[in-house]
């Protein structure tokens, strides 16, 4: 097997390995099921072990496949980093930032920032890709290399990473509009016992959920905790009644939910840039960094 092919089967794992399905995968590859299935068998014959499990239900890694994978990542990331590269110094092609940003963040300040990225080189347009996705992957993709710079939540484990200041963006708690929160002139924290809180995965950031979790818990409120995969799913759930919850996208006009002005500071959404040491990624961090300091104006 050439390194060409090498390198394109090590594109198919990582594929195959993020979608849990090979359908998916070849979907996502613009390519049918069977080549790629055969192109994960060869590479599995290469390396002399099974990465993948093969069932009904989808694909689950083996233990092999699992230590293997961020390494696949990297390379794949790498190789795609070097062709863009090589694009732009030929003049073929515009230079590409990938960069991360959490859930939380509000569609707003992330579509400023897509902005901001890709006129942040001066001498051409840049070519922005956006990944969505829980601060623990995030900082994962940026340890591999799979992404260039990220917008993650704090405080989080960044070993190994270089990092921004920590950035303030503000958050307003969320209650169903019949609660009697949404209609006090002066609301206070303890007229939400008896709502539930509903928080995103512990899974998405350990460090970050534990310390919003005591946050309640030092003012007097210890909720019953509902997990909400999103933002979207934290409205639903405010909408539906009985739950309270937090959002950093700014008040509107929304059946069902009223938002409440309650400890602004303490409930602000602190973030921080992230990046591989020893990579250029200054004109992107700057950029970015300039978008979420107004963005808290």
């Amino acid at each position: 097997m050439v390194a060409m092919d090498l390198l394109r089967h090590l594109s198919f794992f990582v594929a195959v390995a993020e979608e849990g399905h090979f359908g998916n995968a070849a979907s996502r590859l613009g390519m049918t099921q069977p080549p790629l299935s055969q192109g994960v068998r060869r590479l599995e014959q290469r390396l002399g072990a099974e990465l993948v499990q093969r069932s009904a239900r989808g694909v689950g890694l083996t233990d092999a496949g699992r230590q293997l994978l961020p390494r696949a990542r990297l390379l794949v990331a790498d190789a795609a980093r070097f062709e863009d590269e090589a694009h732009r110094i030929a003049g073929g092609r515009d230079a590409v930032v990938r960069w991360g940003v959490p859930h939380s963040v509000a569609d707003g300040v992330v579509v400023r920032c897509v902005r901001a990225l890709r006129d942040a080189d001066e001498t051409r347009p840049t070519r922005v890709v956006t990944t969505t996705a829980p601060t623990t992957e995030l900082v994962d993709a940026v340890r591999t290399g799979s992404l260039d710079v990220a917008v993650v939540e704090h405080p989080a484990l960044l070993t190994g990473l270089d990092s921004g200041p920590v950035l303030k963006l503000r958050r307003w708690v969320v209650v169903p509009d019949d609660h009697p929160a949404a209609v006090a002139k002066k609301a206070q924290v303890r007229m939400l016992r008896g709502l539930a809180l509903a928080i995103g995965p512990r899974s998405d950031n350990p460090p970050a959920h534990d310390l919003f979790v005591d946050l309640w818990r030092v003012r007097g409120l210890d909720p019953d905790i509902v997990i909400a995969p999103g933002p979207r799913e934290i409205l639903t759930h405010v909408a539906a009644g009985g739950h309270f919850g937090v959002t950093a996208t700014a008040p509107t006009v929304m059946p069902g939910v009223a938002w409440v002005d309650l400890l602004r500071e303490d409930l602000a959404l602190r973030l921080r840039i992230v990046w591989r040491s020893g990579t250029d990624v200054a004109p992107s961090a700057a950029a970015l960094d300039r978008v979420l300091l107004r963005a808290d104006r």
